[in-house]
């Protein structure tokens, strides 16, 4: 397989943090979307998006979108499994990782946030207070979620799932722009329990081939 994605890229880290949990093998083919490589003729030509990830299977299927492709990987290769075999479990593990994919990730994105500077002439004080007061509203939401479900080592249940592959890289982008994490006692035990495992370590932004400081 290769993944073609970028380090920073929360979208391309959660699809990483499934193929290390998976422990399967492919391909690191960076896209440095922060300079535009994403908008190239010859990544227009295999993504039709031209957004990262962007996943080619061994059997030359190209796909789109994280969640997307991490069902694909949990079908296509089942254990261990990223979502519980009961069908509410799964539909509580969907929408954890559907309040950060689709409720905070979407304001808080790169494309977004050069809109609001380039476009609007927010300068960098309003755009990081921006980013702040979105994935901090967003995450209080989603701490309210896993109080009401039992008590658990990652998200849902005690292995990790769809929705702490979505957790670890929203909280990852979230300390660079210093948003406060205080008051979120599930939310952050269940990110250091994955933090202490190999897989989620693997997958971060530090250990990908095109890091920059």
């Amino acid at each position: 397989m290769k993944l073609y994605n970028y380090f920073r890229s929360s979208a391309s880290y959660r699809v990483r943090i499934a193929l290390q949990l998976k422990g399967l093998p492919y391909d690191y083919l960076p896209v440095h979307i922060a300079k535009g490589d994403h908008r190239k003729d010859d990544y227009a030509a295999v993504s039709a998006n031209m957004l990262v990830p962007m996943l080619e299977t061994d059997e030359g299927e190209r796909l789109s979108q994280s969640m997307a492709i991490i069902e694909y990987l949990d079908e296509k290769h089942p254990t261990p499994a990223l979502l519980p075999a009961d069908a509410v479990g799964r539909a509580r593990v969907r929408a954890l990782a559907q309040s950060i994919a689709c409720e905070i990730h979407p304001l808080n994105n790169l494309r977004v946030l050069k809109y609001l500077v380039r476009e609007l002439k927010i300068d960098e004080e309003a755009k990081n207070t921006w980013y702040q007061h979105w994935v901090r509203e967003g995450l209080e939401a989603f701490e309210r979620q896993l109080s009401q479900l039992p008590p658990s080592t990652y998200c849902y249940g005690d292995t990790p799932t769809l929705a702490d592959c979505c957790l670890v890289p929203q909280i990852f982008n979230g300390r660079r722009f210093k948003v406060n994490f205080d008051g979120l006692p599930r939310t952050m035990a269940a990110f250091e329990a994955c933090m202490a495992l190999e897989a989620f370590q693997k997958a971060q932004p530090s250990a990908c081939p095109d890091n920059e400081p």
